[in-house]
């Protein structure tokens, strides 16, 4: 089979390539305070509510995470504390890589354009970004696209900034629930699933799974 040479490689940010810390973050606050069992619950839960709270009309990310968190101690029967909350946001931008990123991004940006569409804050992710190791030509933001992923619009509006059709990029992401089912629906046929072990394999997406961005350049030929 020919290597599929695309017009542009987009990629999921938080999580795919920026090691997300949320998880992190929250044993830090809460870890002296909740038992393990109690603690893994709350983050499968803190996890949940970030999803649901980002699927209405566009707003600002703090408010995302300050709702999600309020709702998630709401859950777990754990006091709401406003600071504690906006922490969470106030410790995005400090974010670096995976380890792997550096090397496999600067790999294929010799020889491919690279594209970030992120459920970020313009503030914000430009500090991410630049720790990523490689020239992107694009970053686009749910800030931008007035919606975030999984939402068709964050995508379309990718589109319509590329002046590309969904069979011309390459997506790669660590999520189905937030970047490969919406791609398929949308008919982006050449996706890869970054297996950070954030989600199972789920096979009927189609996708080429890689461990990690040093298996990216194999896959555009490189």
């Amino acid at each position: 089979m020919p290597v599929f040479r695309p017009k542009y490689i987009t990629f999921d940010c938080y999580g795919t390539l920026t090691h997300f810390q949320m998880a992190e973050k929250a044993k830090e606050i809460l870890g002296k305070r909740l038992s393990p069992e109690k603690l893994a619950t709350f983050i499968r839960n803190f996890s949940a509510y970030r999803l649901d709270e980002i699927m209405g009309d566009w707003k600002p990310y703090e408010e995302v995470l300050v709702s999600a968190y309020e709702r998630t101690c709401k859950r777990n029967d754990v006091a709401f504390d406003l600071a504690e909350a906006r922490s969470f946001y106030e410790a995005v931008p400090s974010w670096g890589p995976h380890p792997d990123v550096p090397a496999g991004l600067a790999k294929v940006a010799k020889e491919y354009p690279l594209v970030v569409l992120s459920n970020a804050m313009n503030s914000q992710i430009m500090s991410n970004v630049e720790k990523l190791g490689a020239p992107f030509a694009h970053v686009f933001t749910a800030e931008q696209a007035n919606a975030y992923k999984p939402r068709f619009r964050a995508f379309e509006y990718m589109f319509d900034q590329l002046g590309c059709s969904p069979d011309e990029i390459l997506h790669c992401s660590s999520s189905f629930r937030y970047d490969l089912m919406s791609a398929h629906d949308l008919g982006i046929e050449h996706k890869v699933w970054v297996n950070r072990g954030h989600e199972p394999a789920n096979p009927y997406y189609g996708y080429t799974e890689i461990a990690d961005i040093s298996g990216l350049p194999a896959v555009v030929g490189l």
